[in-house]
């Protein structure tokens, strides 16, 4: 099997690519604004375009990575060499354009989804259609994928940089000021509510395999529930303005009732439900399998670990998937798969390439940059009865054979605790071509070099476990809190706002998440972090302790890339404290 994600090289290039000339409407093949987007072919490789925007070159810019680096959890790490990751870590910042890919990309996006609006919103369809309904679904669908790409890819930056400058057509002044955050969170609210008030309302199991990945009607509710836990919380802690709703650009707002509503609704009939083990959402828990499949006359299983703990991947291609016993738990995902370099690395997963062990390529548990080592402190206040404990965290200390990391010395690289995420690593095994990565051998990756461009793994932007604990946060009671917690085998609590952050800090560990919780608490700016807590390492060999102040000036926010500031003529301003 091999992955063709969203068909995004095509949609890149019949679309409009690059961020200076946006809408220009000549292209690499002839079509332009008034000869494309006329027919559901030219629409659906449209929205390709708009999917590709969430693809970034810089690993920086890479909201994964930069966002386990920001946040308390995980050391900056890698060689002596990986400057750059450490000052990301340390809140420096190592370049005037550290994440300017993450502002190019949002606008490609953005201004693409514009396009699609606009053609959709006016197009008739129902020549291309049996029925005039299937025509109506089609273009509802559309329009609510849109709006809430849109609404996404704005949601995704405003959360790194603050205020954006808002391009709402695209007829629009490219070079307008950033407007304020809560002017920008009104326009994000605005797409996601357009999003959840069109799209078409389906089971979890109803969407098509290669429909997967794209958004839908419950995904768009969920992320309305994401914004005003960011709004609120942002605007109350940081900003020290008290804040209880959503605003909307047209006046009005989404209450914190609305939001309880939209997730209630996602929880009880969108058919999504938690995977049974949580350590059968990562790949390690299929290494075994995969082993056998090409190798079966060899050692098996590679793994024993998870042999002995019965673990059986559920697949990342959704309740359909054709891998794995189908995944029901992860609602929106950042497909990977095409890795060859002529695209470059984008479209390959680096985080388990960076967040890999460091010059070991042991079985299964393959090398990688070792950027991202876990707070040790971290590590030993998490319960050992936790299943997700281990099922996060590979301790390396251990050398345990039943994990294949026996071989393992600590004397490579910086900032080294002997413990890294286990969530997204490299994973290998023997098979016809020698020891090559997981997916290499599951998706056939013959081509490029396959040490660098195996990691085809997705990224899970949220899971259903979110949609229990936002709702026992905005709720104040316990019930999908603790949902959550007998997955993990936990015994029931009583709800607290404490045991809620303690709670989501094990259940989304190492997946992006912490960093964003930290700020819209406030907890950043207080003593409810590892931050100042010094962490046991070792630095190429060297016995050491680390630590990391977070600057509070910068508010929660990393700079607006300098270039585009000096383009702008003075329109932008950077952020505080950078």
């Amino acid at each position: 099997m091999k992955k063709i994600i969203y068909s995004m090289v095509i949609g890149a290039m019949v679309l409009l690519s690059g961020c200076e000339d946006h809408l220009d409407t000549e292209n690499l093949f002839d079509k332009n604004l008034s000869t494309f987007y006329k027919t559901p072919t030219d629409i659906e490789e449209a929205m390709n375009g708009v999917y590709n925007a969430l693809f970034v070159n810089s690993p920086h810019s890479n909201e994964h990575l930069a966002a386990n680096l920001l946040s308390d959890l995980m050391l900056g790490g890698g060689g002596p060499d990986d400057k750059s990751a450490k000052d990301v870590d340390k809140f420096v910042d190592p370049q005037e354009d550290t994440y300017k890919d993450l502002w190019v990309e949002t606008y490609n996006g953005v201004g693409r989804a514009n396009a699609v609006i606009e053609a959709v919103a006016d197009g008739d369809f129902t020549r291309y259609f049996e029925t005039a309904e299937e025509a109506e679904e089609f273009k509802n669908n559309t329009l609510g994928e849109a709006y809430f790409m849109r609404g996404f890819l704005m949601f995704r930056a405003a959360r790194f940089f603050g205020g954006m400058p808002l391009i709402p057509t695209t007829e629009s002044d490219r070079l307008v000021p950033r407007s304020s955050f809560s002017e920008t969170w009104a326009f994000i609210a605005a797409d996601f509510k357009t999003a959840a008030e069109t799209l078409p309302k389906k089971k979890a199991n109803e969407y098509t395999l290669n429909t997967y990945g794209h958004a839908n009607v419950w995904v768009a509710k969920a992320y309305i529930a994401r914004a005003y836990l960011y709004y609120t919380g942002y605007m109350t802690n940081i900003e020290k303005q008290t804040a209880d709703a959503l605003p909307l650009p047209e006046g009005g707002s989404i209450s914190k009732a609305d939001v309880i509503a939209h997730l209630e609704e996602v929880r009880d009939d969108s058919g999504y439900e938690l995977a049974s083990d949580y350590r059968n959402l990562w790949p390690y828990s299929y290494v075994n399998q995969n082993a056998k499949d090409y190798d079966p006359e060899g050692t098996h299983p590679v793994l024993p670990w998870a042999e002995t703990e019965g673990l059986e991947w559920v697949g990342q291609d959704g309740p359909n998937s054709t891998i794995g016993t189908g995944n029901s738990e992860v609602m929106f995902a950042m497909r990977f798969g095409l890795a060859d370099w002529s695209f470059g690395q984008k479209f390959n997963n680096r985080v388990p390439l960076f967040f890999g062990i460091r010059d070991h390529s042991m079985v299964p548990f393959g090398q990688g940059w070792g950027w991202g080592p876990v707070h040790n402190v971290f590590y030993g206040n998490w319960p050992d009865e936790d299943v997700r404990k281990q099922g996060s965290v590979l301790d390396l200390n251990s050398k345990d054979p039943n994990l294949g990391i026996d071989s393992w010395n600590i004397g490579k690289g910086d900032h080294n605790t002997g413990l890294m995420n286990k969530k997204y690593t490299t994973l290998q095994h023997s098979g016809p071509d020698g020891v090559k990565g997981m997916f290499y051998y599951l998706f056939n990756m013959v081509h490029g070099d396959p040490f660098q461009l195996w990691a085809a793994q997705d990224f899970y932007y949220l899971r259903f476990s979110d949609v229990l604990l936002m709702h026992s946060e905005l709720t104040e009671t316990a019930d999908g809190l603790n949902d959550v917690r007998s997955r993990a085998g936990l015994e029931d609590v009583a709800y607290s706002l404490d045991v809620l952050k303690r709670e989501r800090s094990f259940e989304f560990a190492f997946e992006g998440v912490r960093w964003f919780d930290l700020v819209r608490w406030g907890d950043v700016e207080t003593t409810g972090n590892y931050y100042g807590i010094e962490a046991a390492v070792n630095n190429s060999g060297t016995d050491a302790t680390y630590s990391v102040q977070y600057r509070a000036e910068t508010k929660g926010l990393v700079p607006v890339p300098e270039s585009e500031v000096r383009l702008s003529n003075g329109v932008y301003n950077q952020n505080p404290g950078w």
